[in-house]
């Protein structure tokens, strides 16, 4: 008897205390450079920076992708959480790209304009020519 009155409480009290079923998003990045022209074989980078992060014997596992852009310049990801993303396009032609990116819904679709090599800068002057060596005679 006693048991068929305490099962529904323990129903009821561990049920409301389950975690909200946590939502994912598709991301889809689409990589174009200056001329609007995709950007192939760009390595895209994206690292999960919310706090969902999964959990194996009490450590985190960081959520963490490498992939590289198809022919159309576009890359895709499996599922993460909503949550805030560090997205990063590195490709030796173009200037690194880096942002971190809030995503939530079922889909998200990030285009990037990756842009061209600066000039480089150095801090420091430029070096003397060197000396001529002296005349021989």
């Amino acid at each position: 008897m006693k048991f068929r009155i305490l099962l529904p409480v323990l129903l009821f009290v561990f049920g409301t205390n389950l975690p909200a079923e946590k939502t994912e998003t598709t991301i889809r990045v689409v990589v174009k450079n200056q001329y609007d022209k995709p950007v192939e074989n760009a390595a895209v980078i994206l690292d999960f920076l919310g706090s969902h992060q999964i959990t194996k014997l009490g450590k985190r596992k960081p959520i963490h992708w490498e992939v590289k852009t198809n022919q159309e310049g576009v890359a895709h990801f499996p599922p993460v959480p909503e949550g805030t993303v560090q997205l990063q396009v590195i490709n030796s032609r173009y200037q690194t790209y880096g942002k971190k990116i809030d995503v939530e819904g079922e889909e998200k679709t990030i285009d990037i304009t990756l842009n061209p090599p600066q000039k480089q800068y150095s801090a420091h002057p430029p070096l003397k020519p060197a000396n001529p060596p002296p005349p021989q005679n």
